[in-house]
């Protein structure tokens, strides 16, 4: 990660000839510094993902000058773009229900900076861990979630994400299936730590199913939330191996850890500009 500030450009659009070629020359005619580009083509679908950091004191103009001069660019070549400030930190909302581990690794490299962003509020259906995240001076809400609440609750979930201008939101290890209405709301701005190697045991208890299922390898999925229940894209997986011998809750145990490093990395990922989603898949440039 470069300490320098960057402007970073992200982009897709049809295939075609010439897109690298025009859009290099453009930040090459402004004596932009290209400090780090990926690329990649969709055969199948016909699509061009791009990611281009550009050194910001190589330009001679601030980001709103650069969307204006670029859009001429991005309507010829057909492109959906976005470009960001790395001087800017995200805004993360954490949402979170009664089990701590995810919440724990978040806070600590959020502490120690390794992710360099701002944690806007922790938002949970328990008040388990206000003591915990206040004493970080971390704004904490108790939001309860009930049956007969869950409209009103996801009212003021929104309510908040939007008073603390949050960029994402981060389900925790938090056990409520958010409302449609607030999964539309944000779309690839709300992330998901799944305690399974998705699509296999979706819902609840997935290591119950794994164990019941006998597998061999058991795994934690990173993934965009939908409406559709754990059918969002996915950002990042990573298993482990076990076998015959290890209970449910030796897998339990070990899934805590692979959550933890998944969640991370996907999220690490997403604020660095690296997923580009394509209808329900997606293209991270590591």
């Amino acid at each position: 990660m470069h300490r320098e500030r960057f402007y970073t450009l992200t982009a897709s659009c049809p295939d075609q000839v010439g897109i690298i070629a025009r859009v290099t020359n453009f930040i090459a005619q402004h004596k932009g510094w290209i400090l780090e580009s990926s690329f990649h083509a969709d055969d199948l679908d016909g699509r061009y993902f791009m990611r281009i950091e550009v050194k910001a004191d190589s330009l001679p103009f601030h980001l709103a000058e650069f969307r204006s001069r670029f859009q001429p660019v991005a309507n010829e070549l057909q492109m959906d773009w976005r470009i960001s400030d790395s001087a800017v930190k995200k805004r993360v909302v954490v949402l979170v229900s009664k089990q701590e581990h995810c919440l724990y690794d978040l806070l600590a490299r959020w502490q120690s900076k390794e992710l360099d962003i701002e944690i806007a509020c922790v938002i949970s259906n328990h008040d388990t861990f206000k003591g915990f995240v206040e004493w970080h001076g971390i704004p904490f809400h108790h939001v309860p979630v009930t049956a007969d609440s869950k409209a009103a609750a996801y009212a003021e979930v929104r309510r908040l994400f939007e008073e603390v201008h949050g960029d994402t939101m981060v389900l925790a290890r938090y056990m409520q299936i958010l409302s449609p209405e607030l999964c539309a709301a944000y779309p690839g701005r709300i992330l998901n730590i799944h305690h399974s190697f998705l699509p296999s045991f979706v819902g609840a208890k997935p290591y119950h199913q794994a164990y019941t299922r006998g597998v061999k390898l058991i795994g934690a999925t990173c993934h965009y939330v939908t409406e559709a229940l754990d059918q969002g894209p996915i950002i990042e997986q990573d298993v482990i191996r076990i076998d015959h011998s290890d209970s449910v809750e030796d897998m339990v145990r070990y899934g805590k850890d692979i959550e933890k490093t998944v969640l991370a990395r996907g999220l690490r990922y997403h604020l660095e500009d690296r997923v580009l989603v394509h209808g329900n898949k997606t293209v991270v440039f590591r």
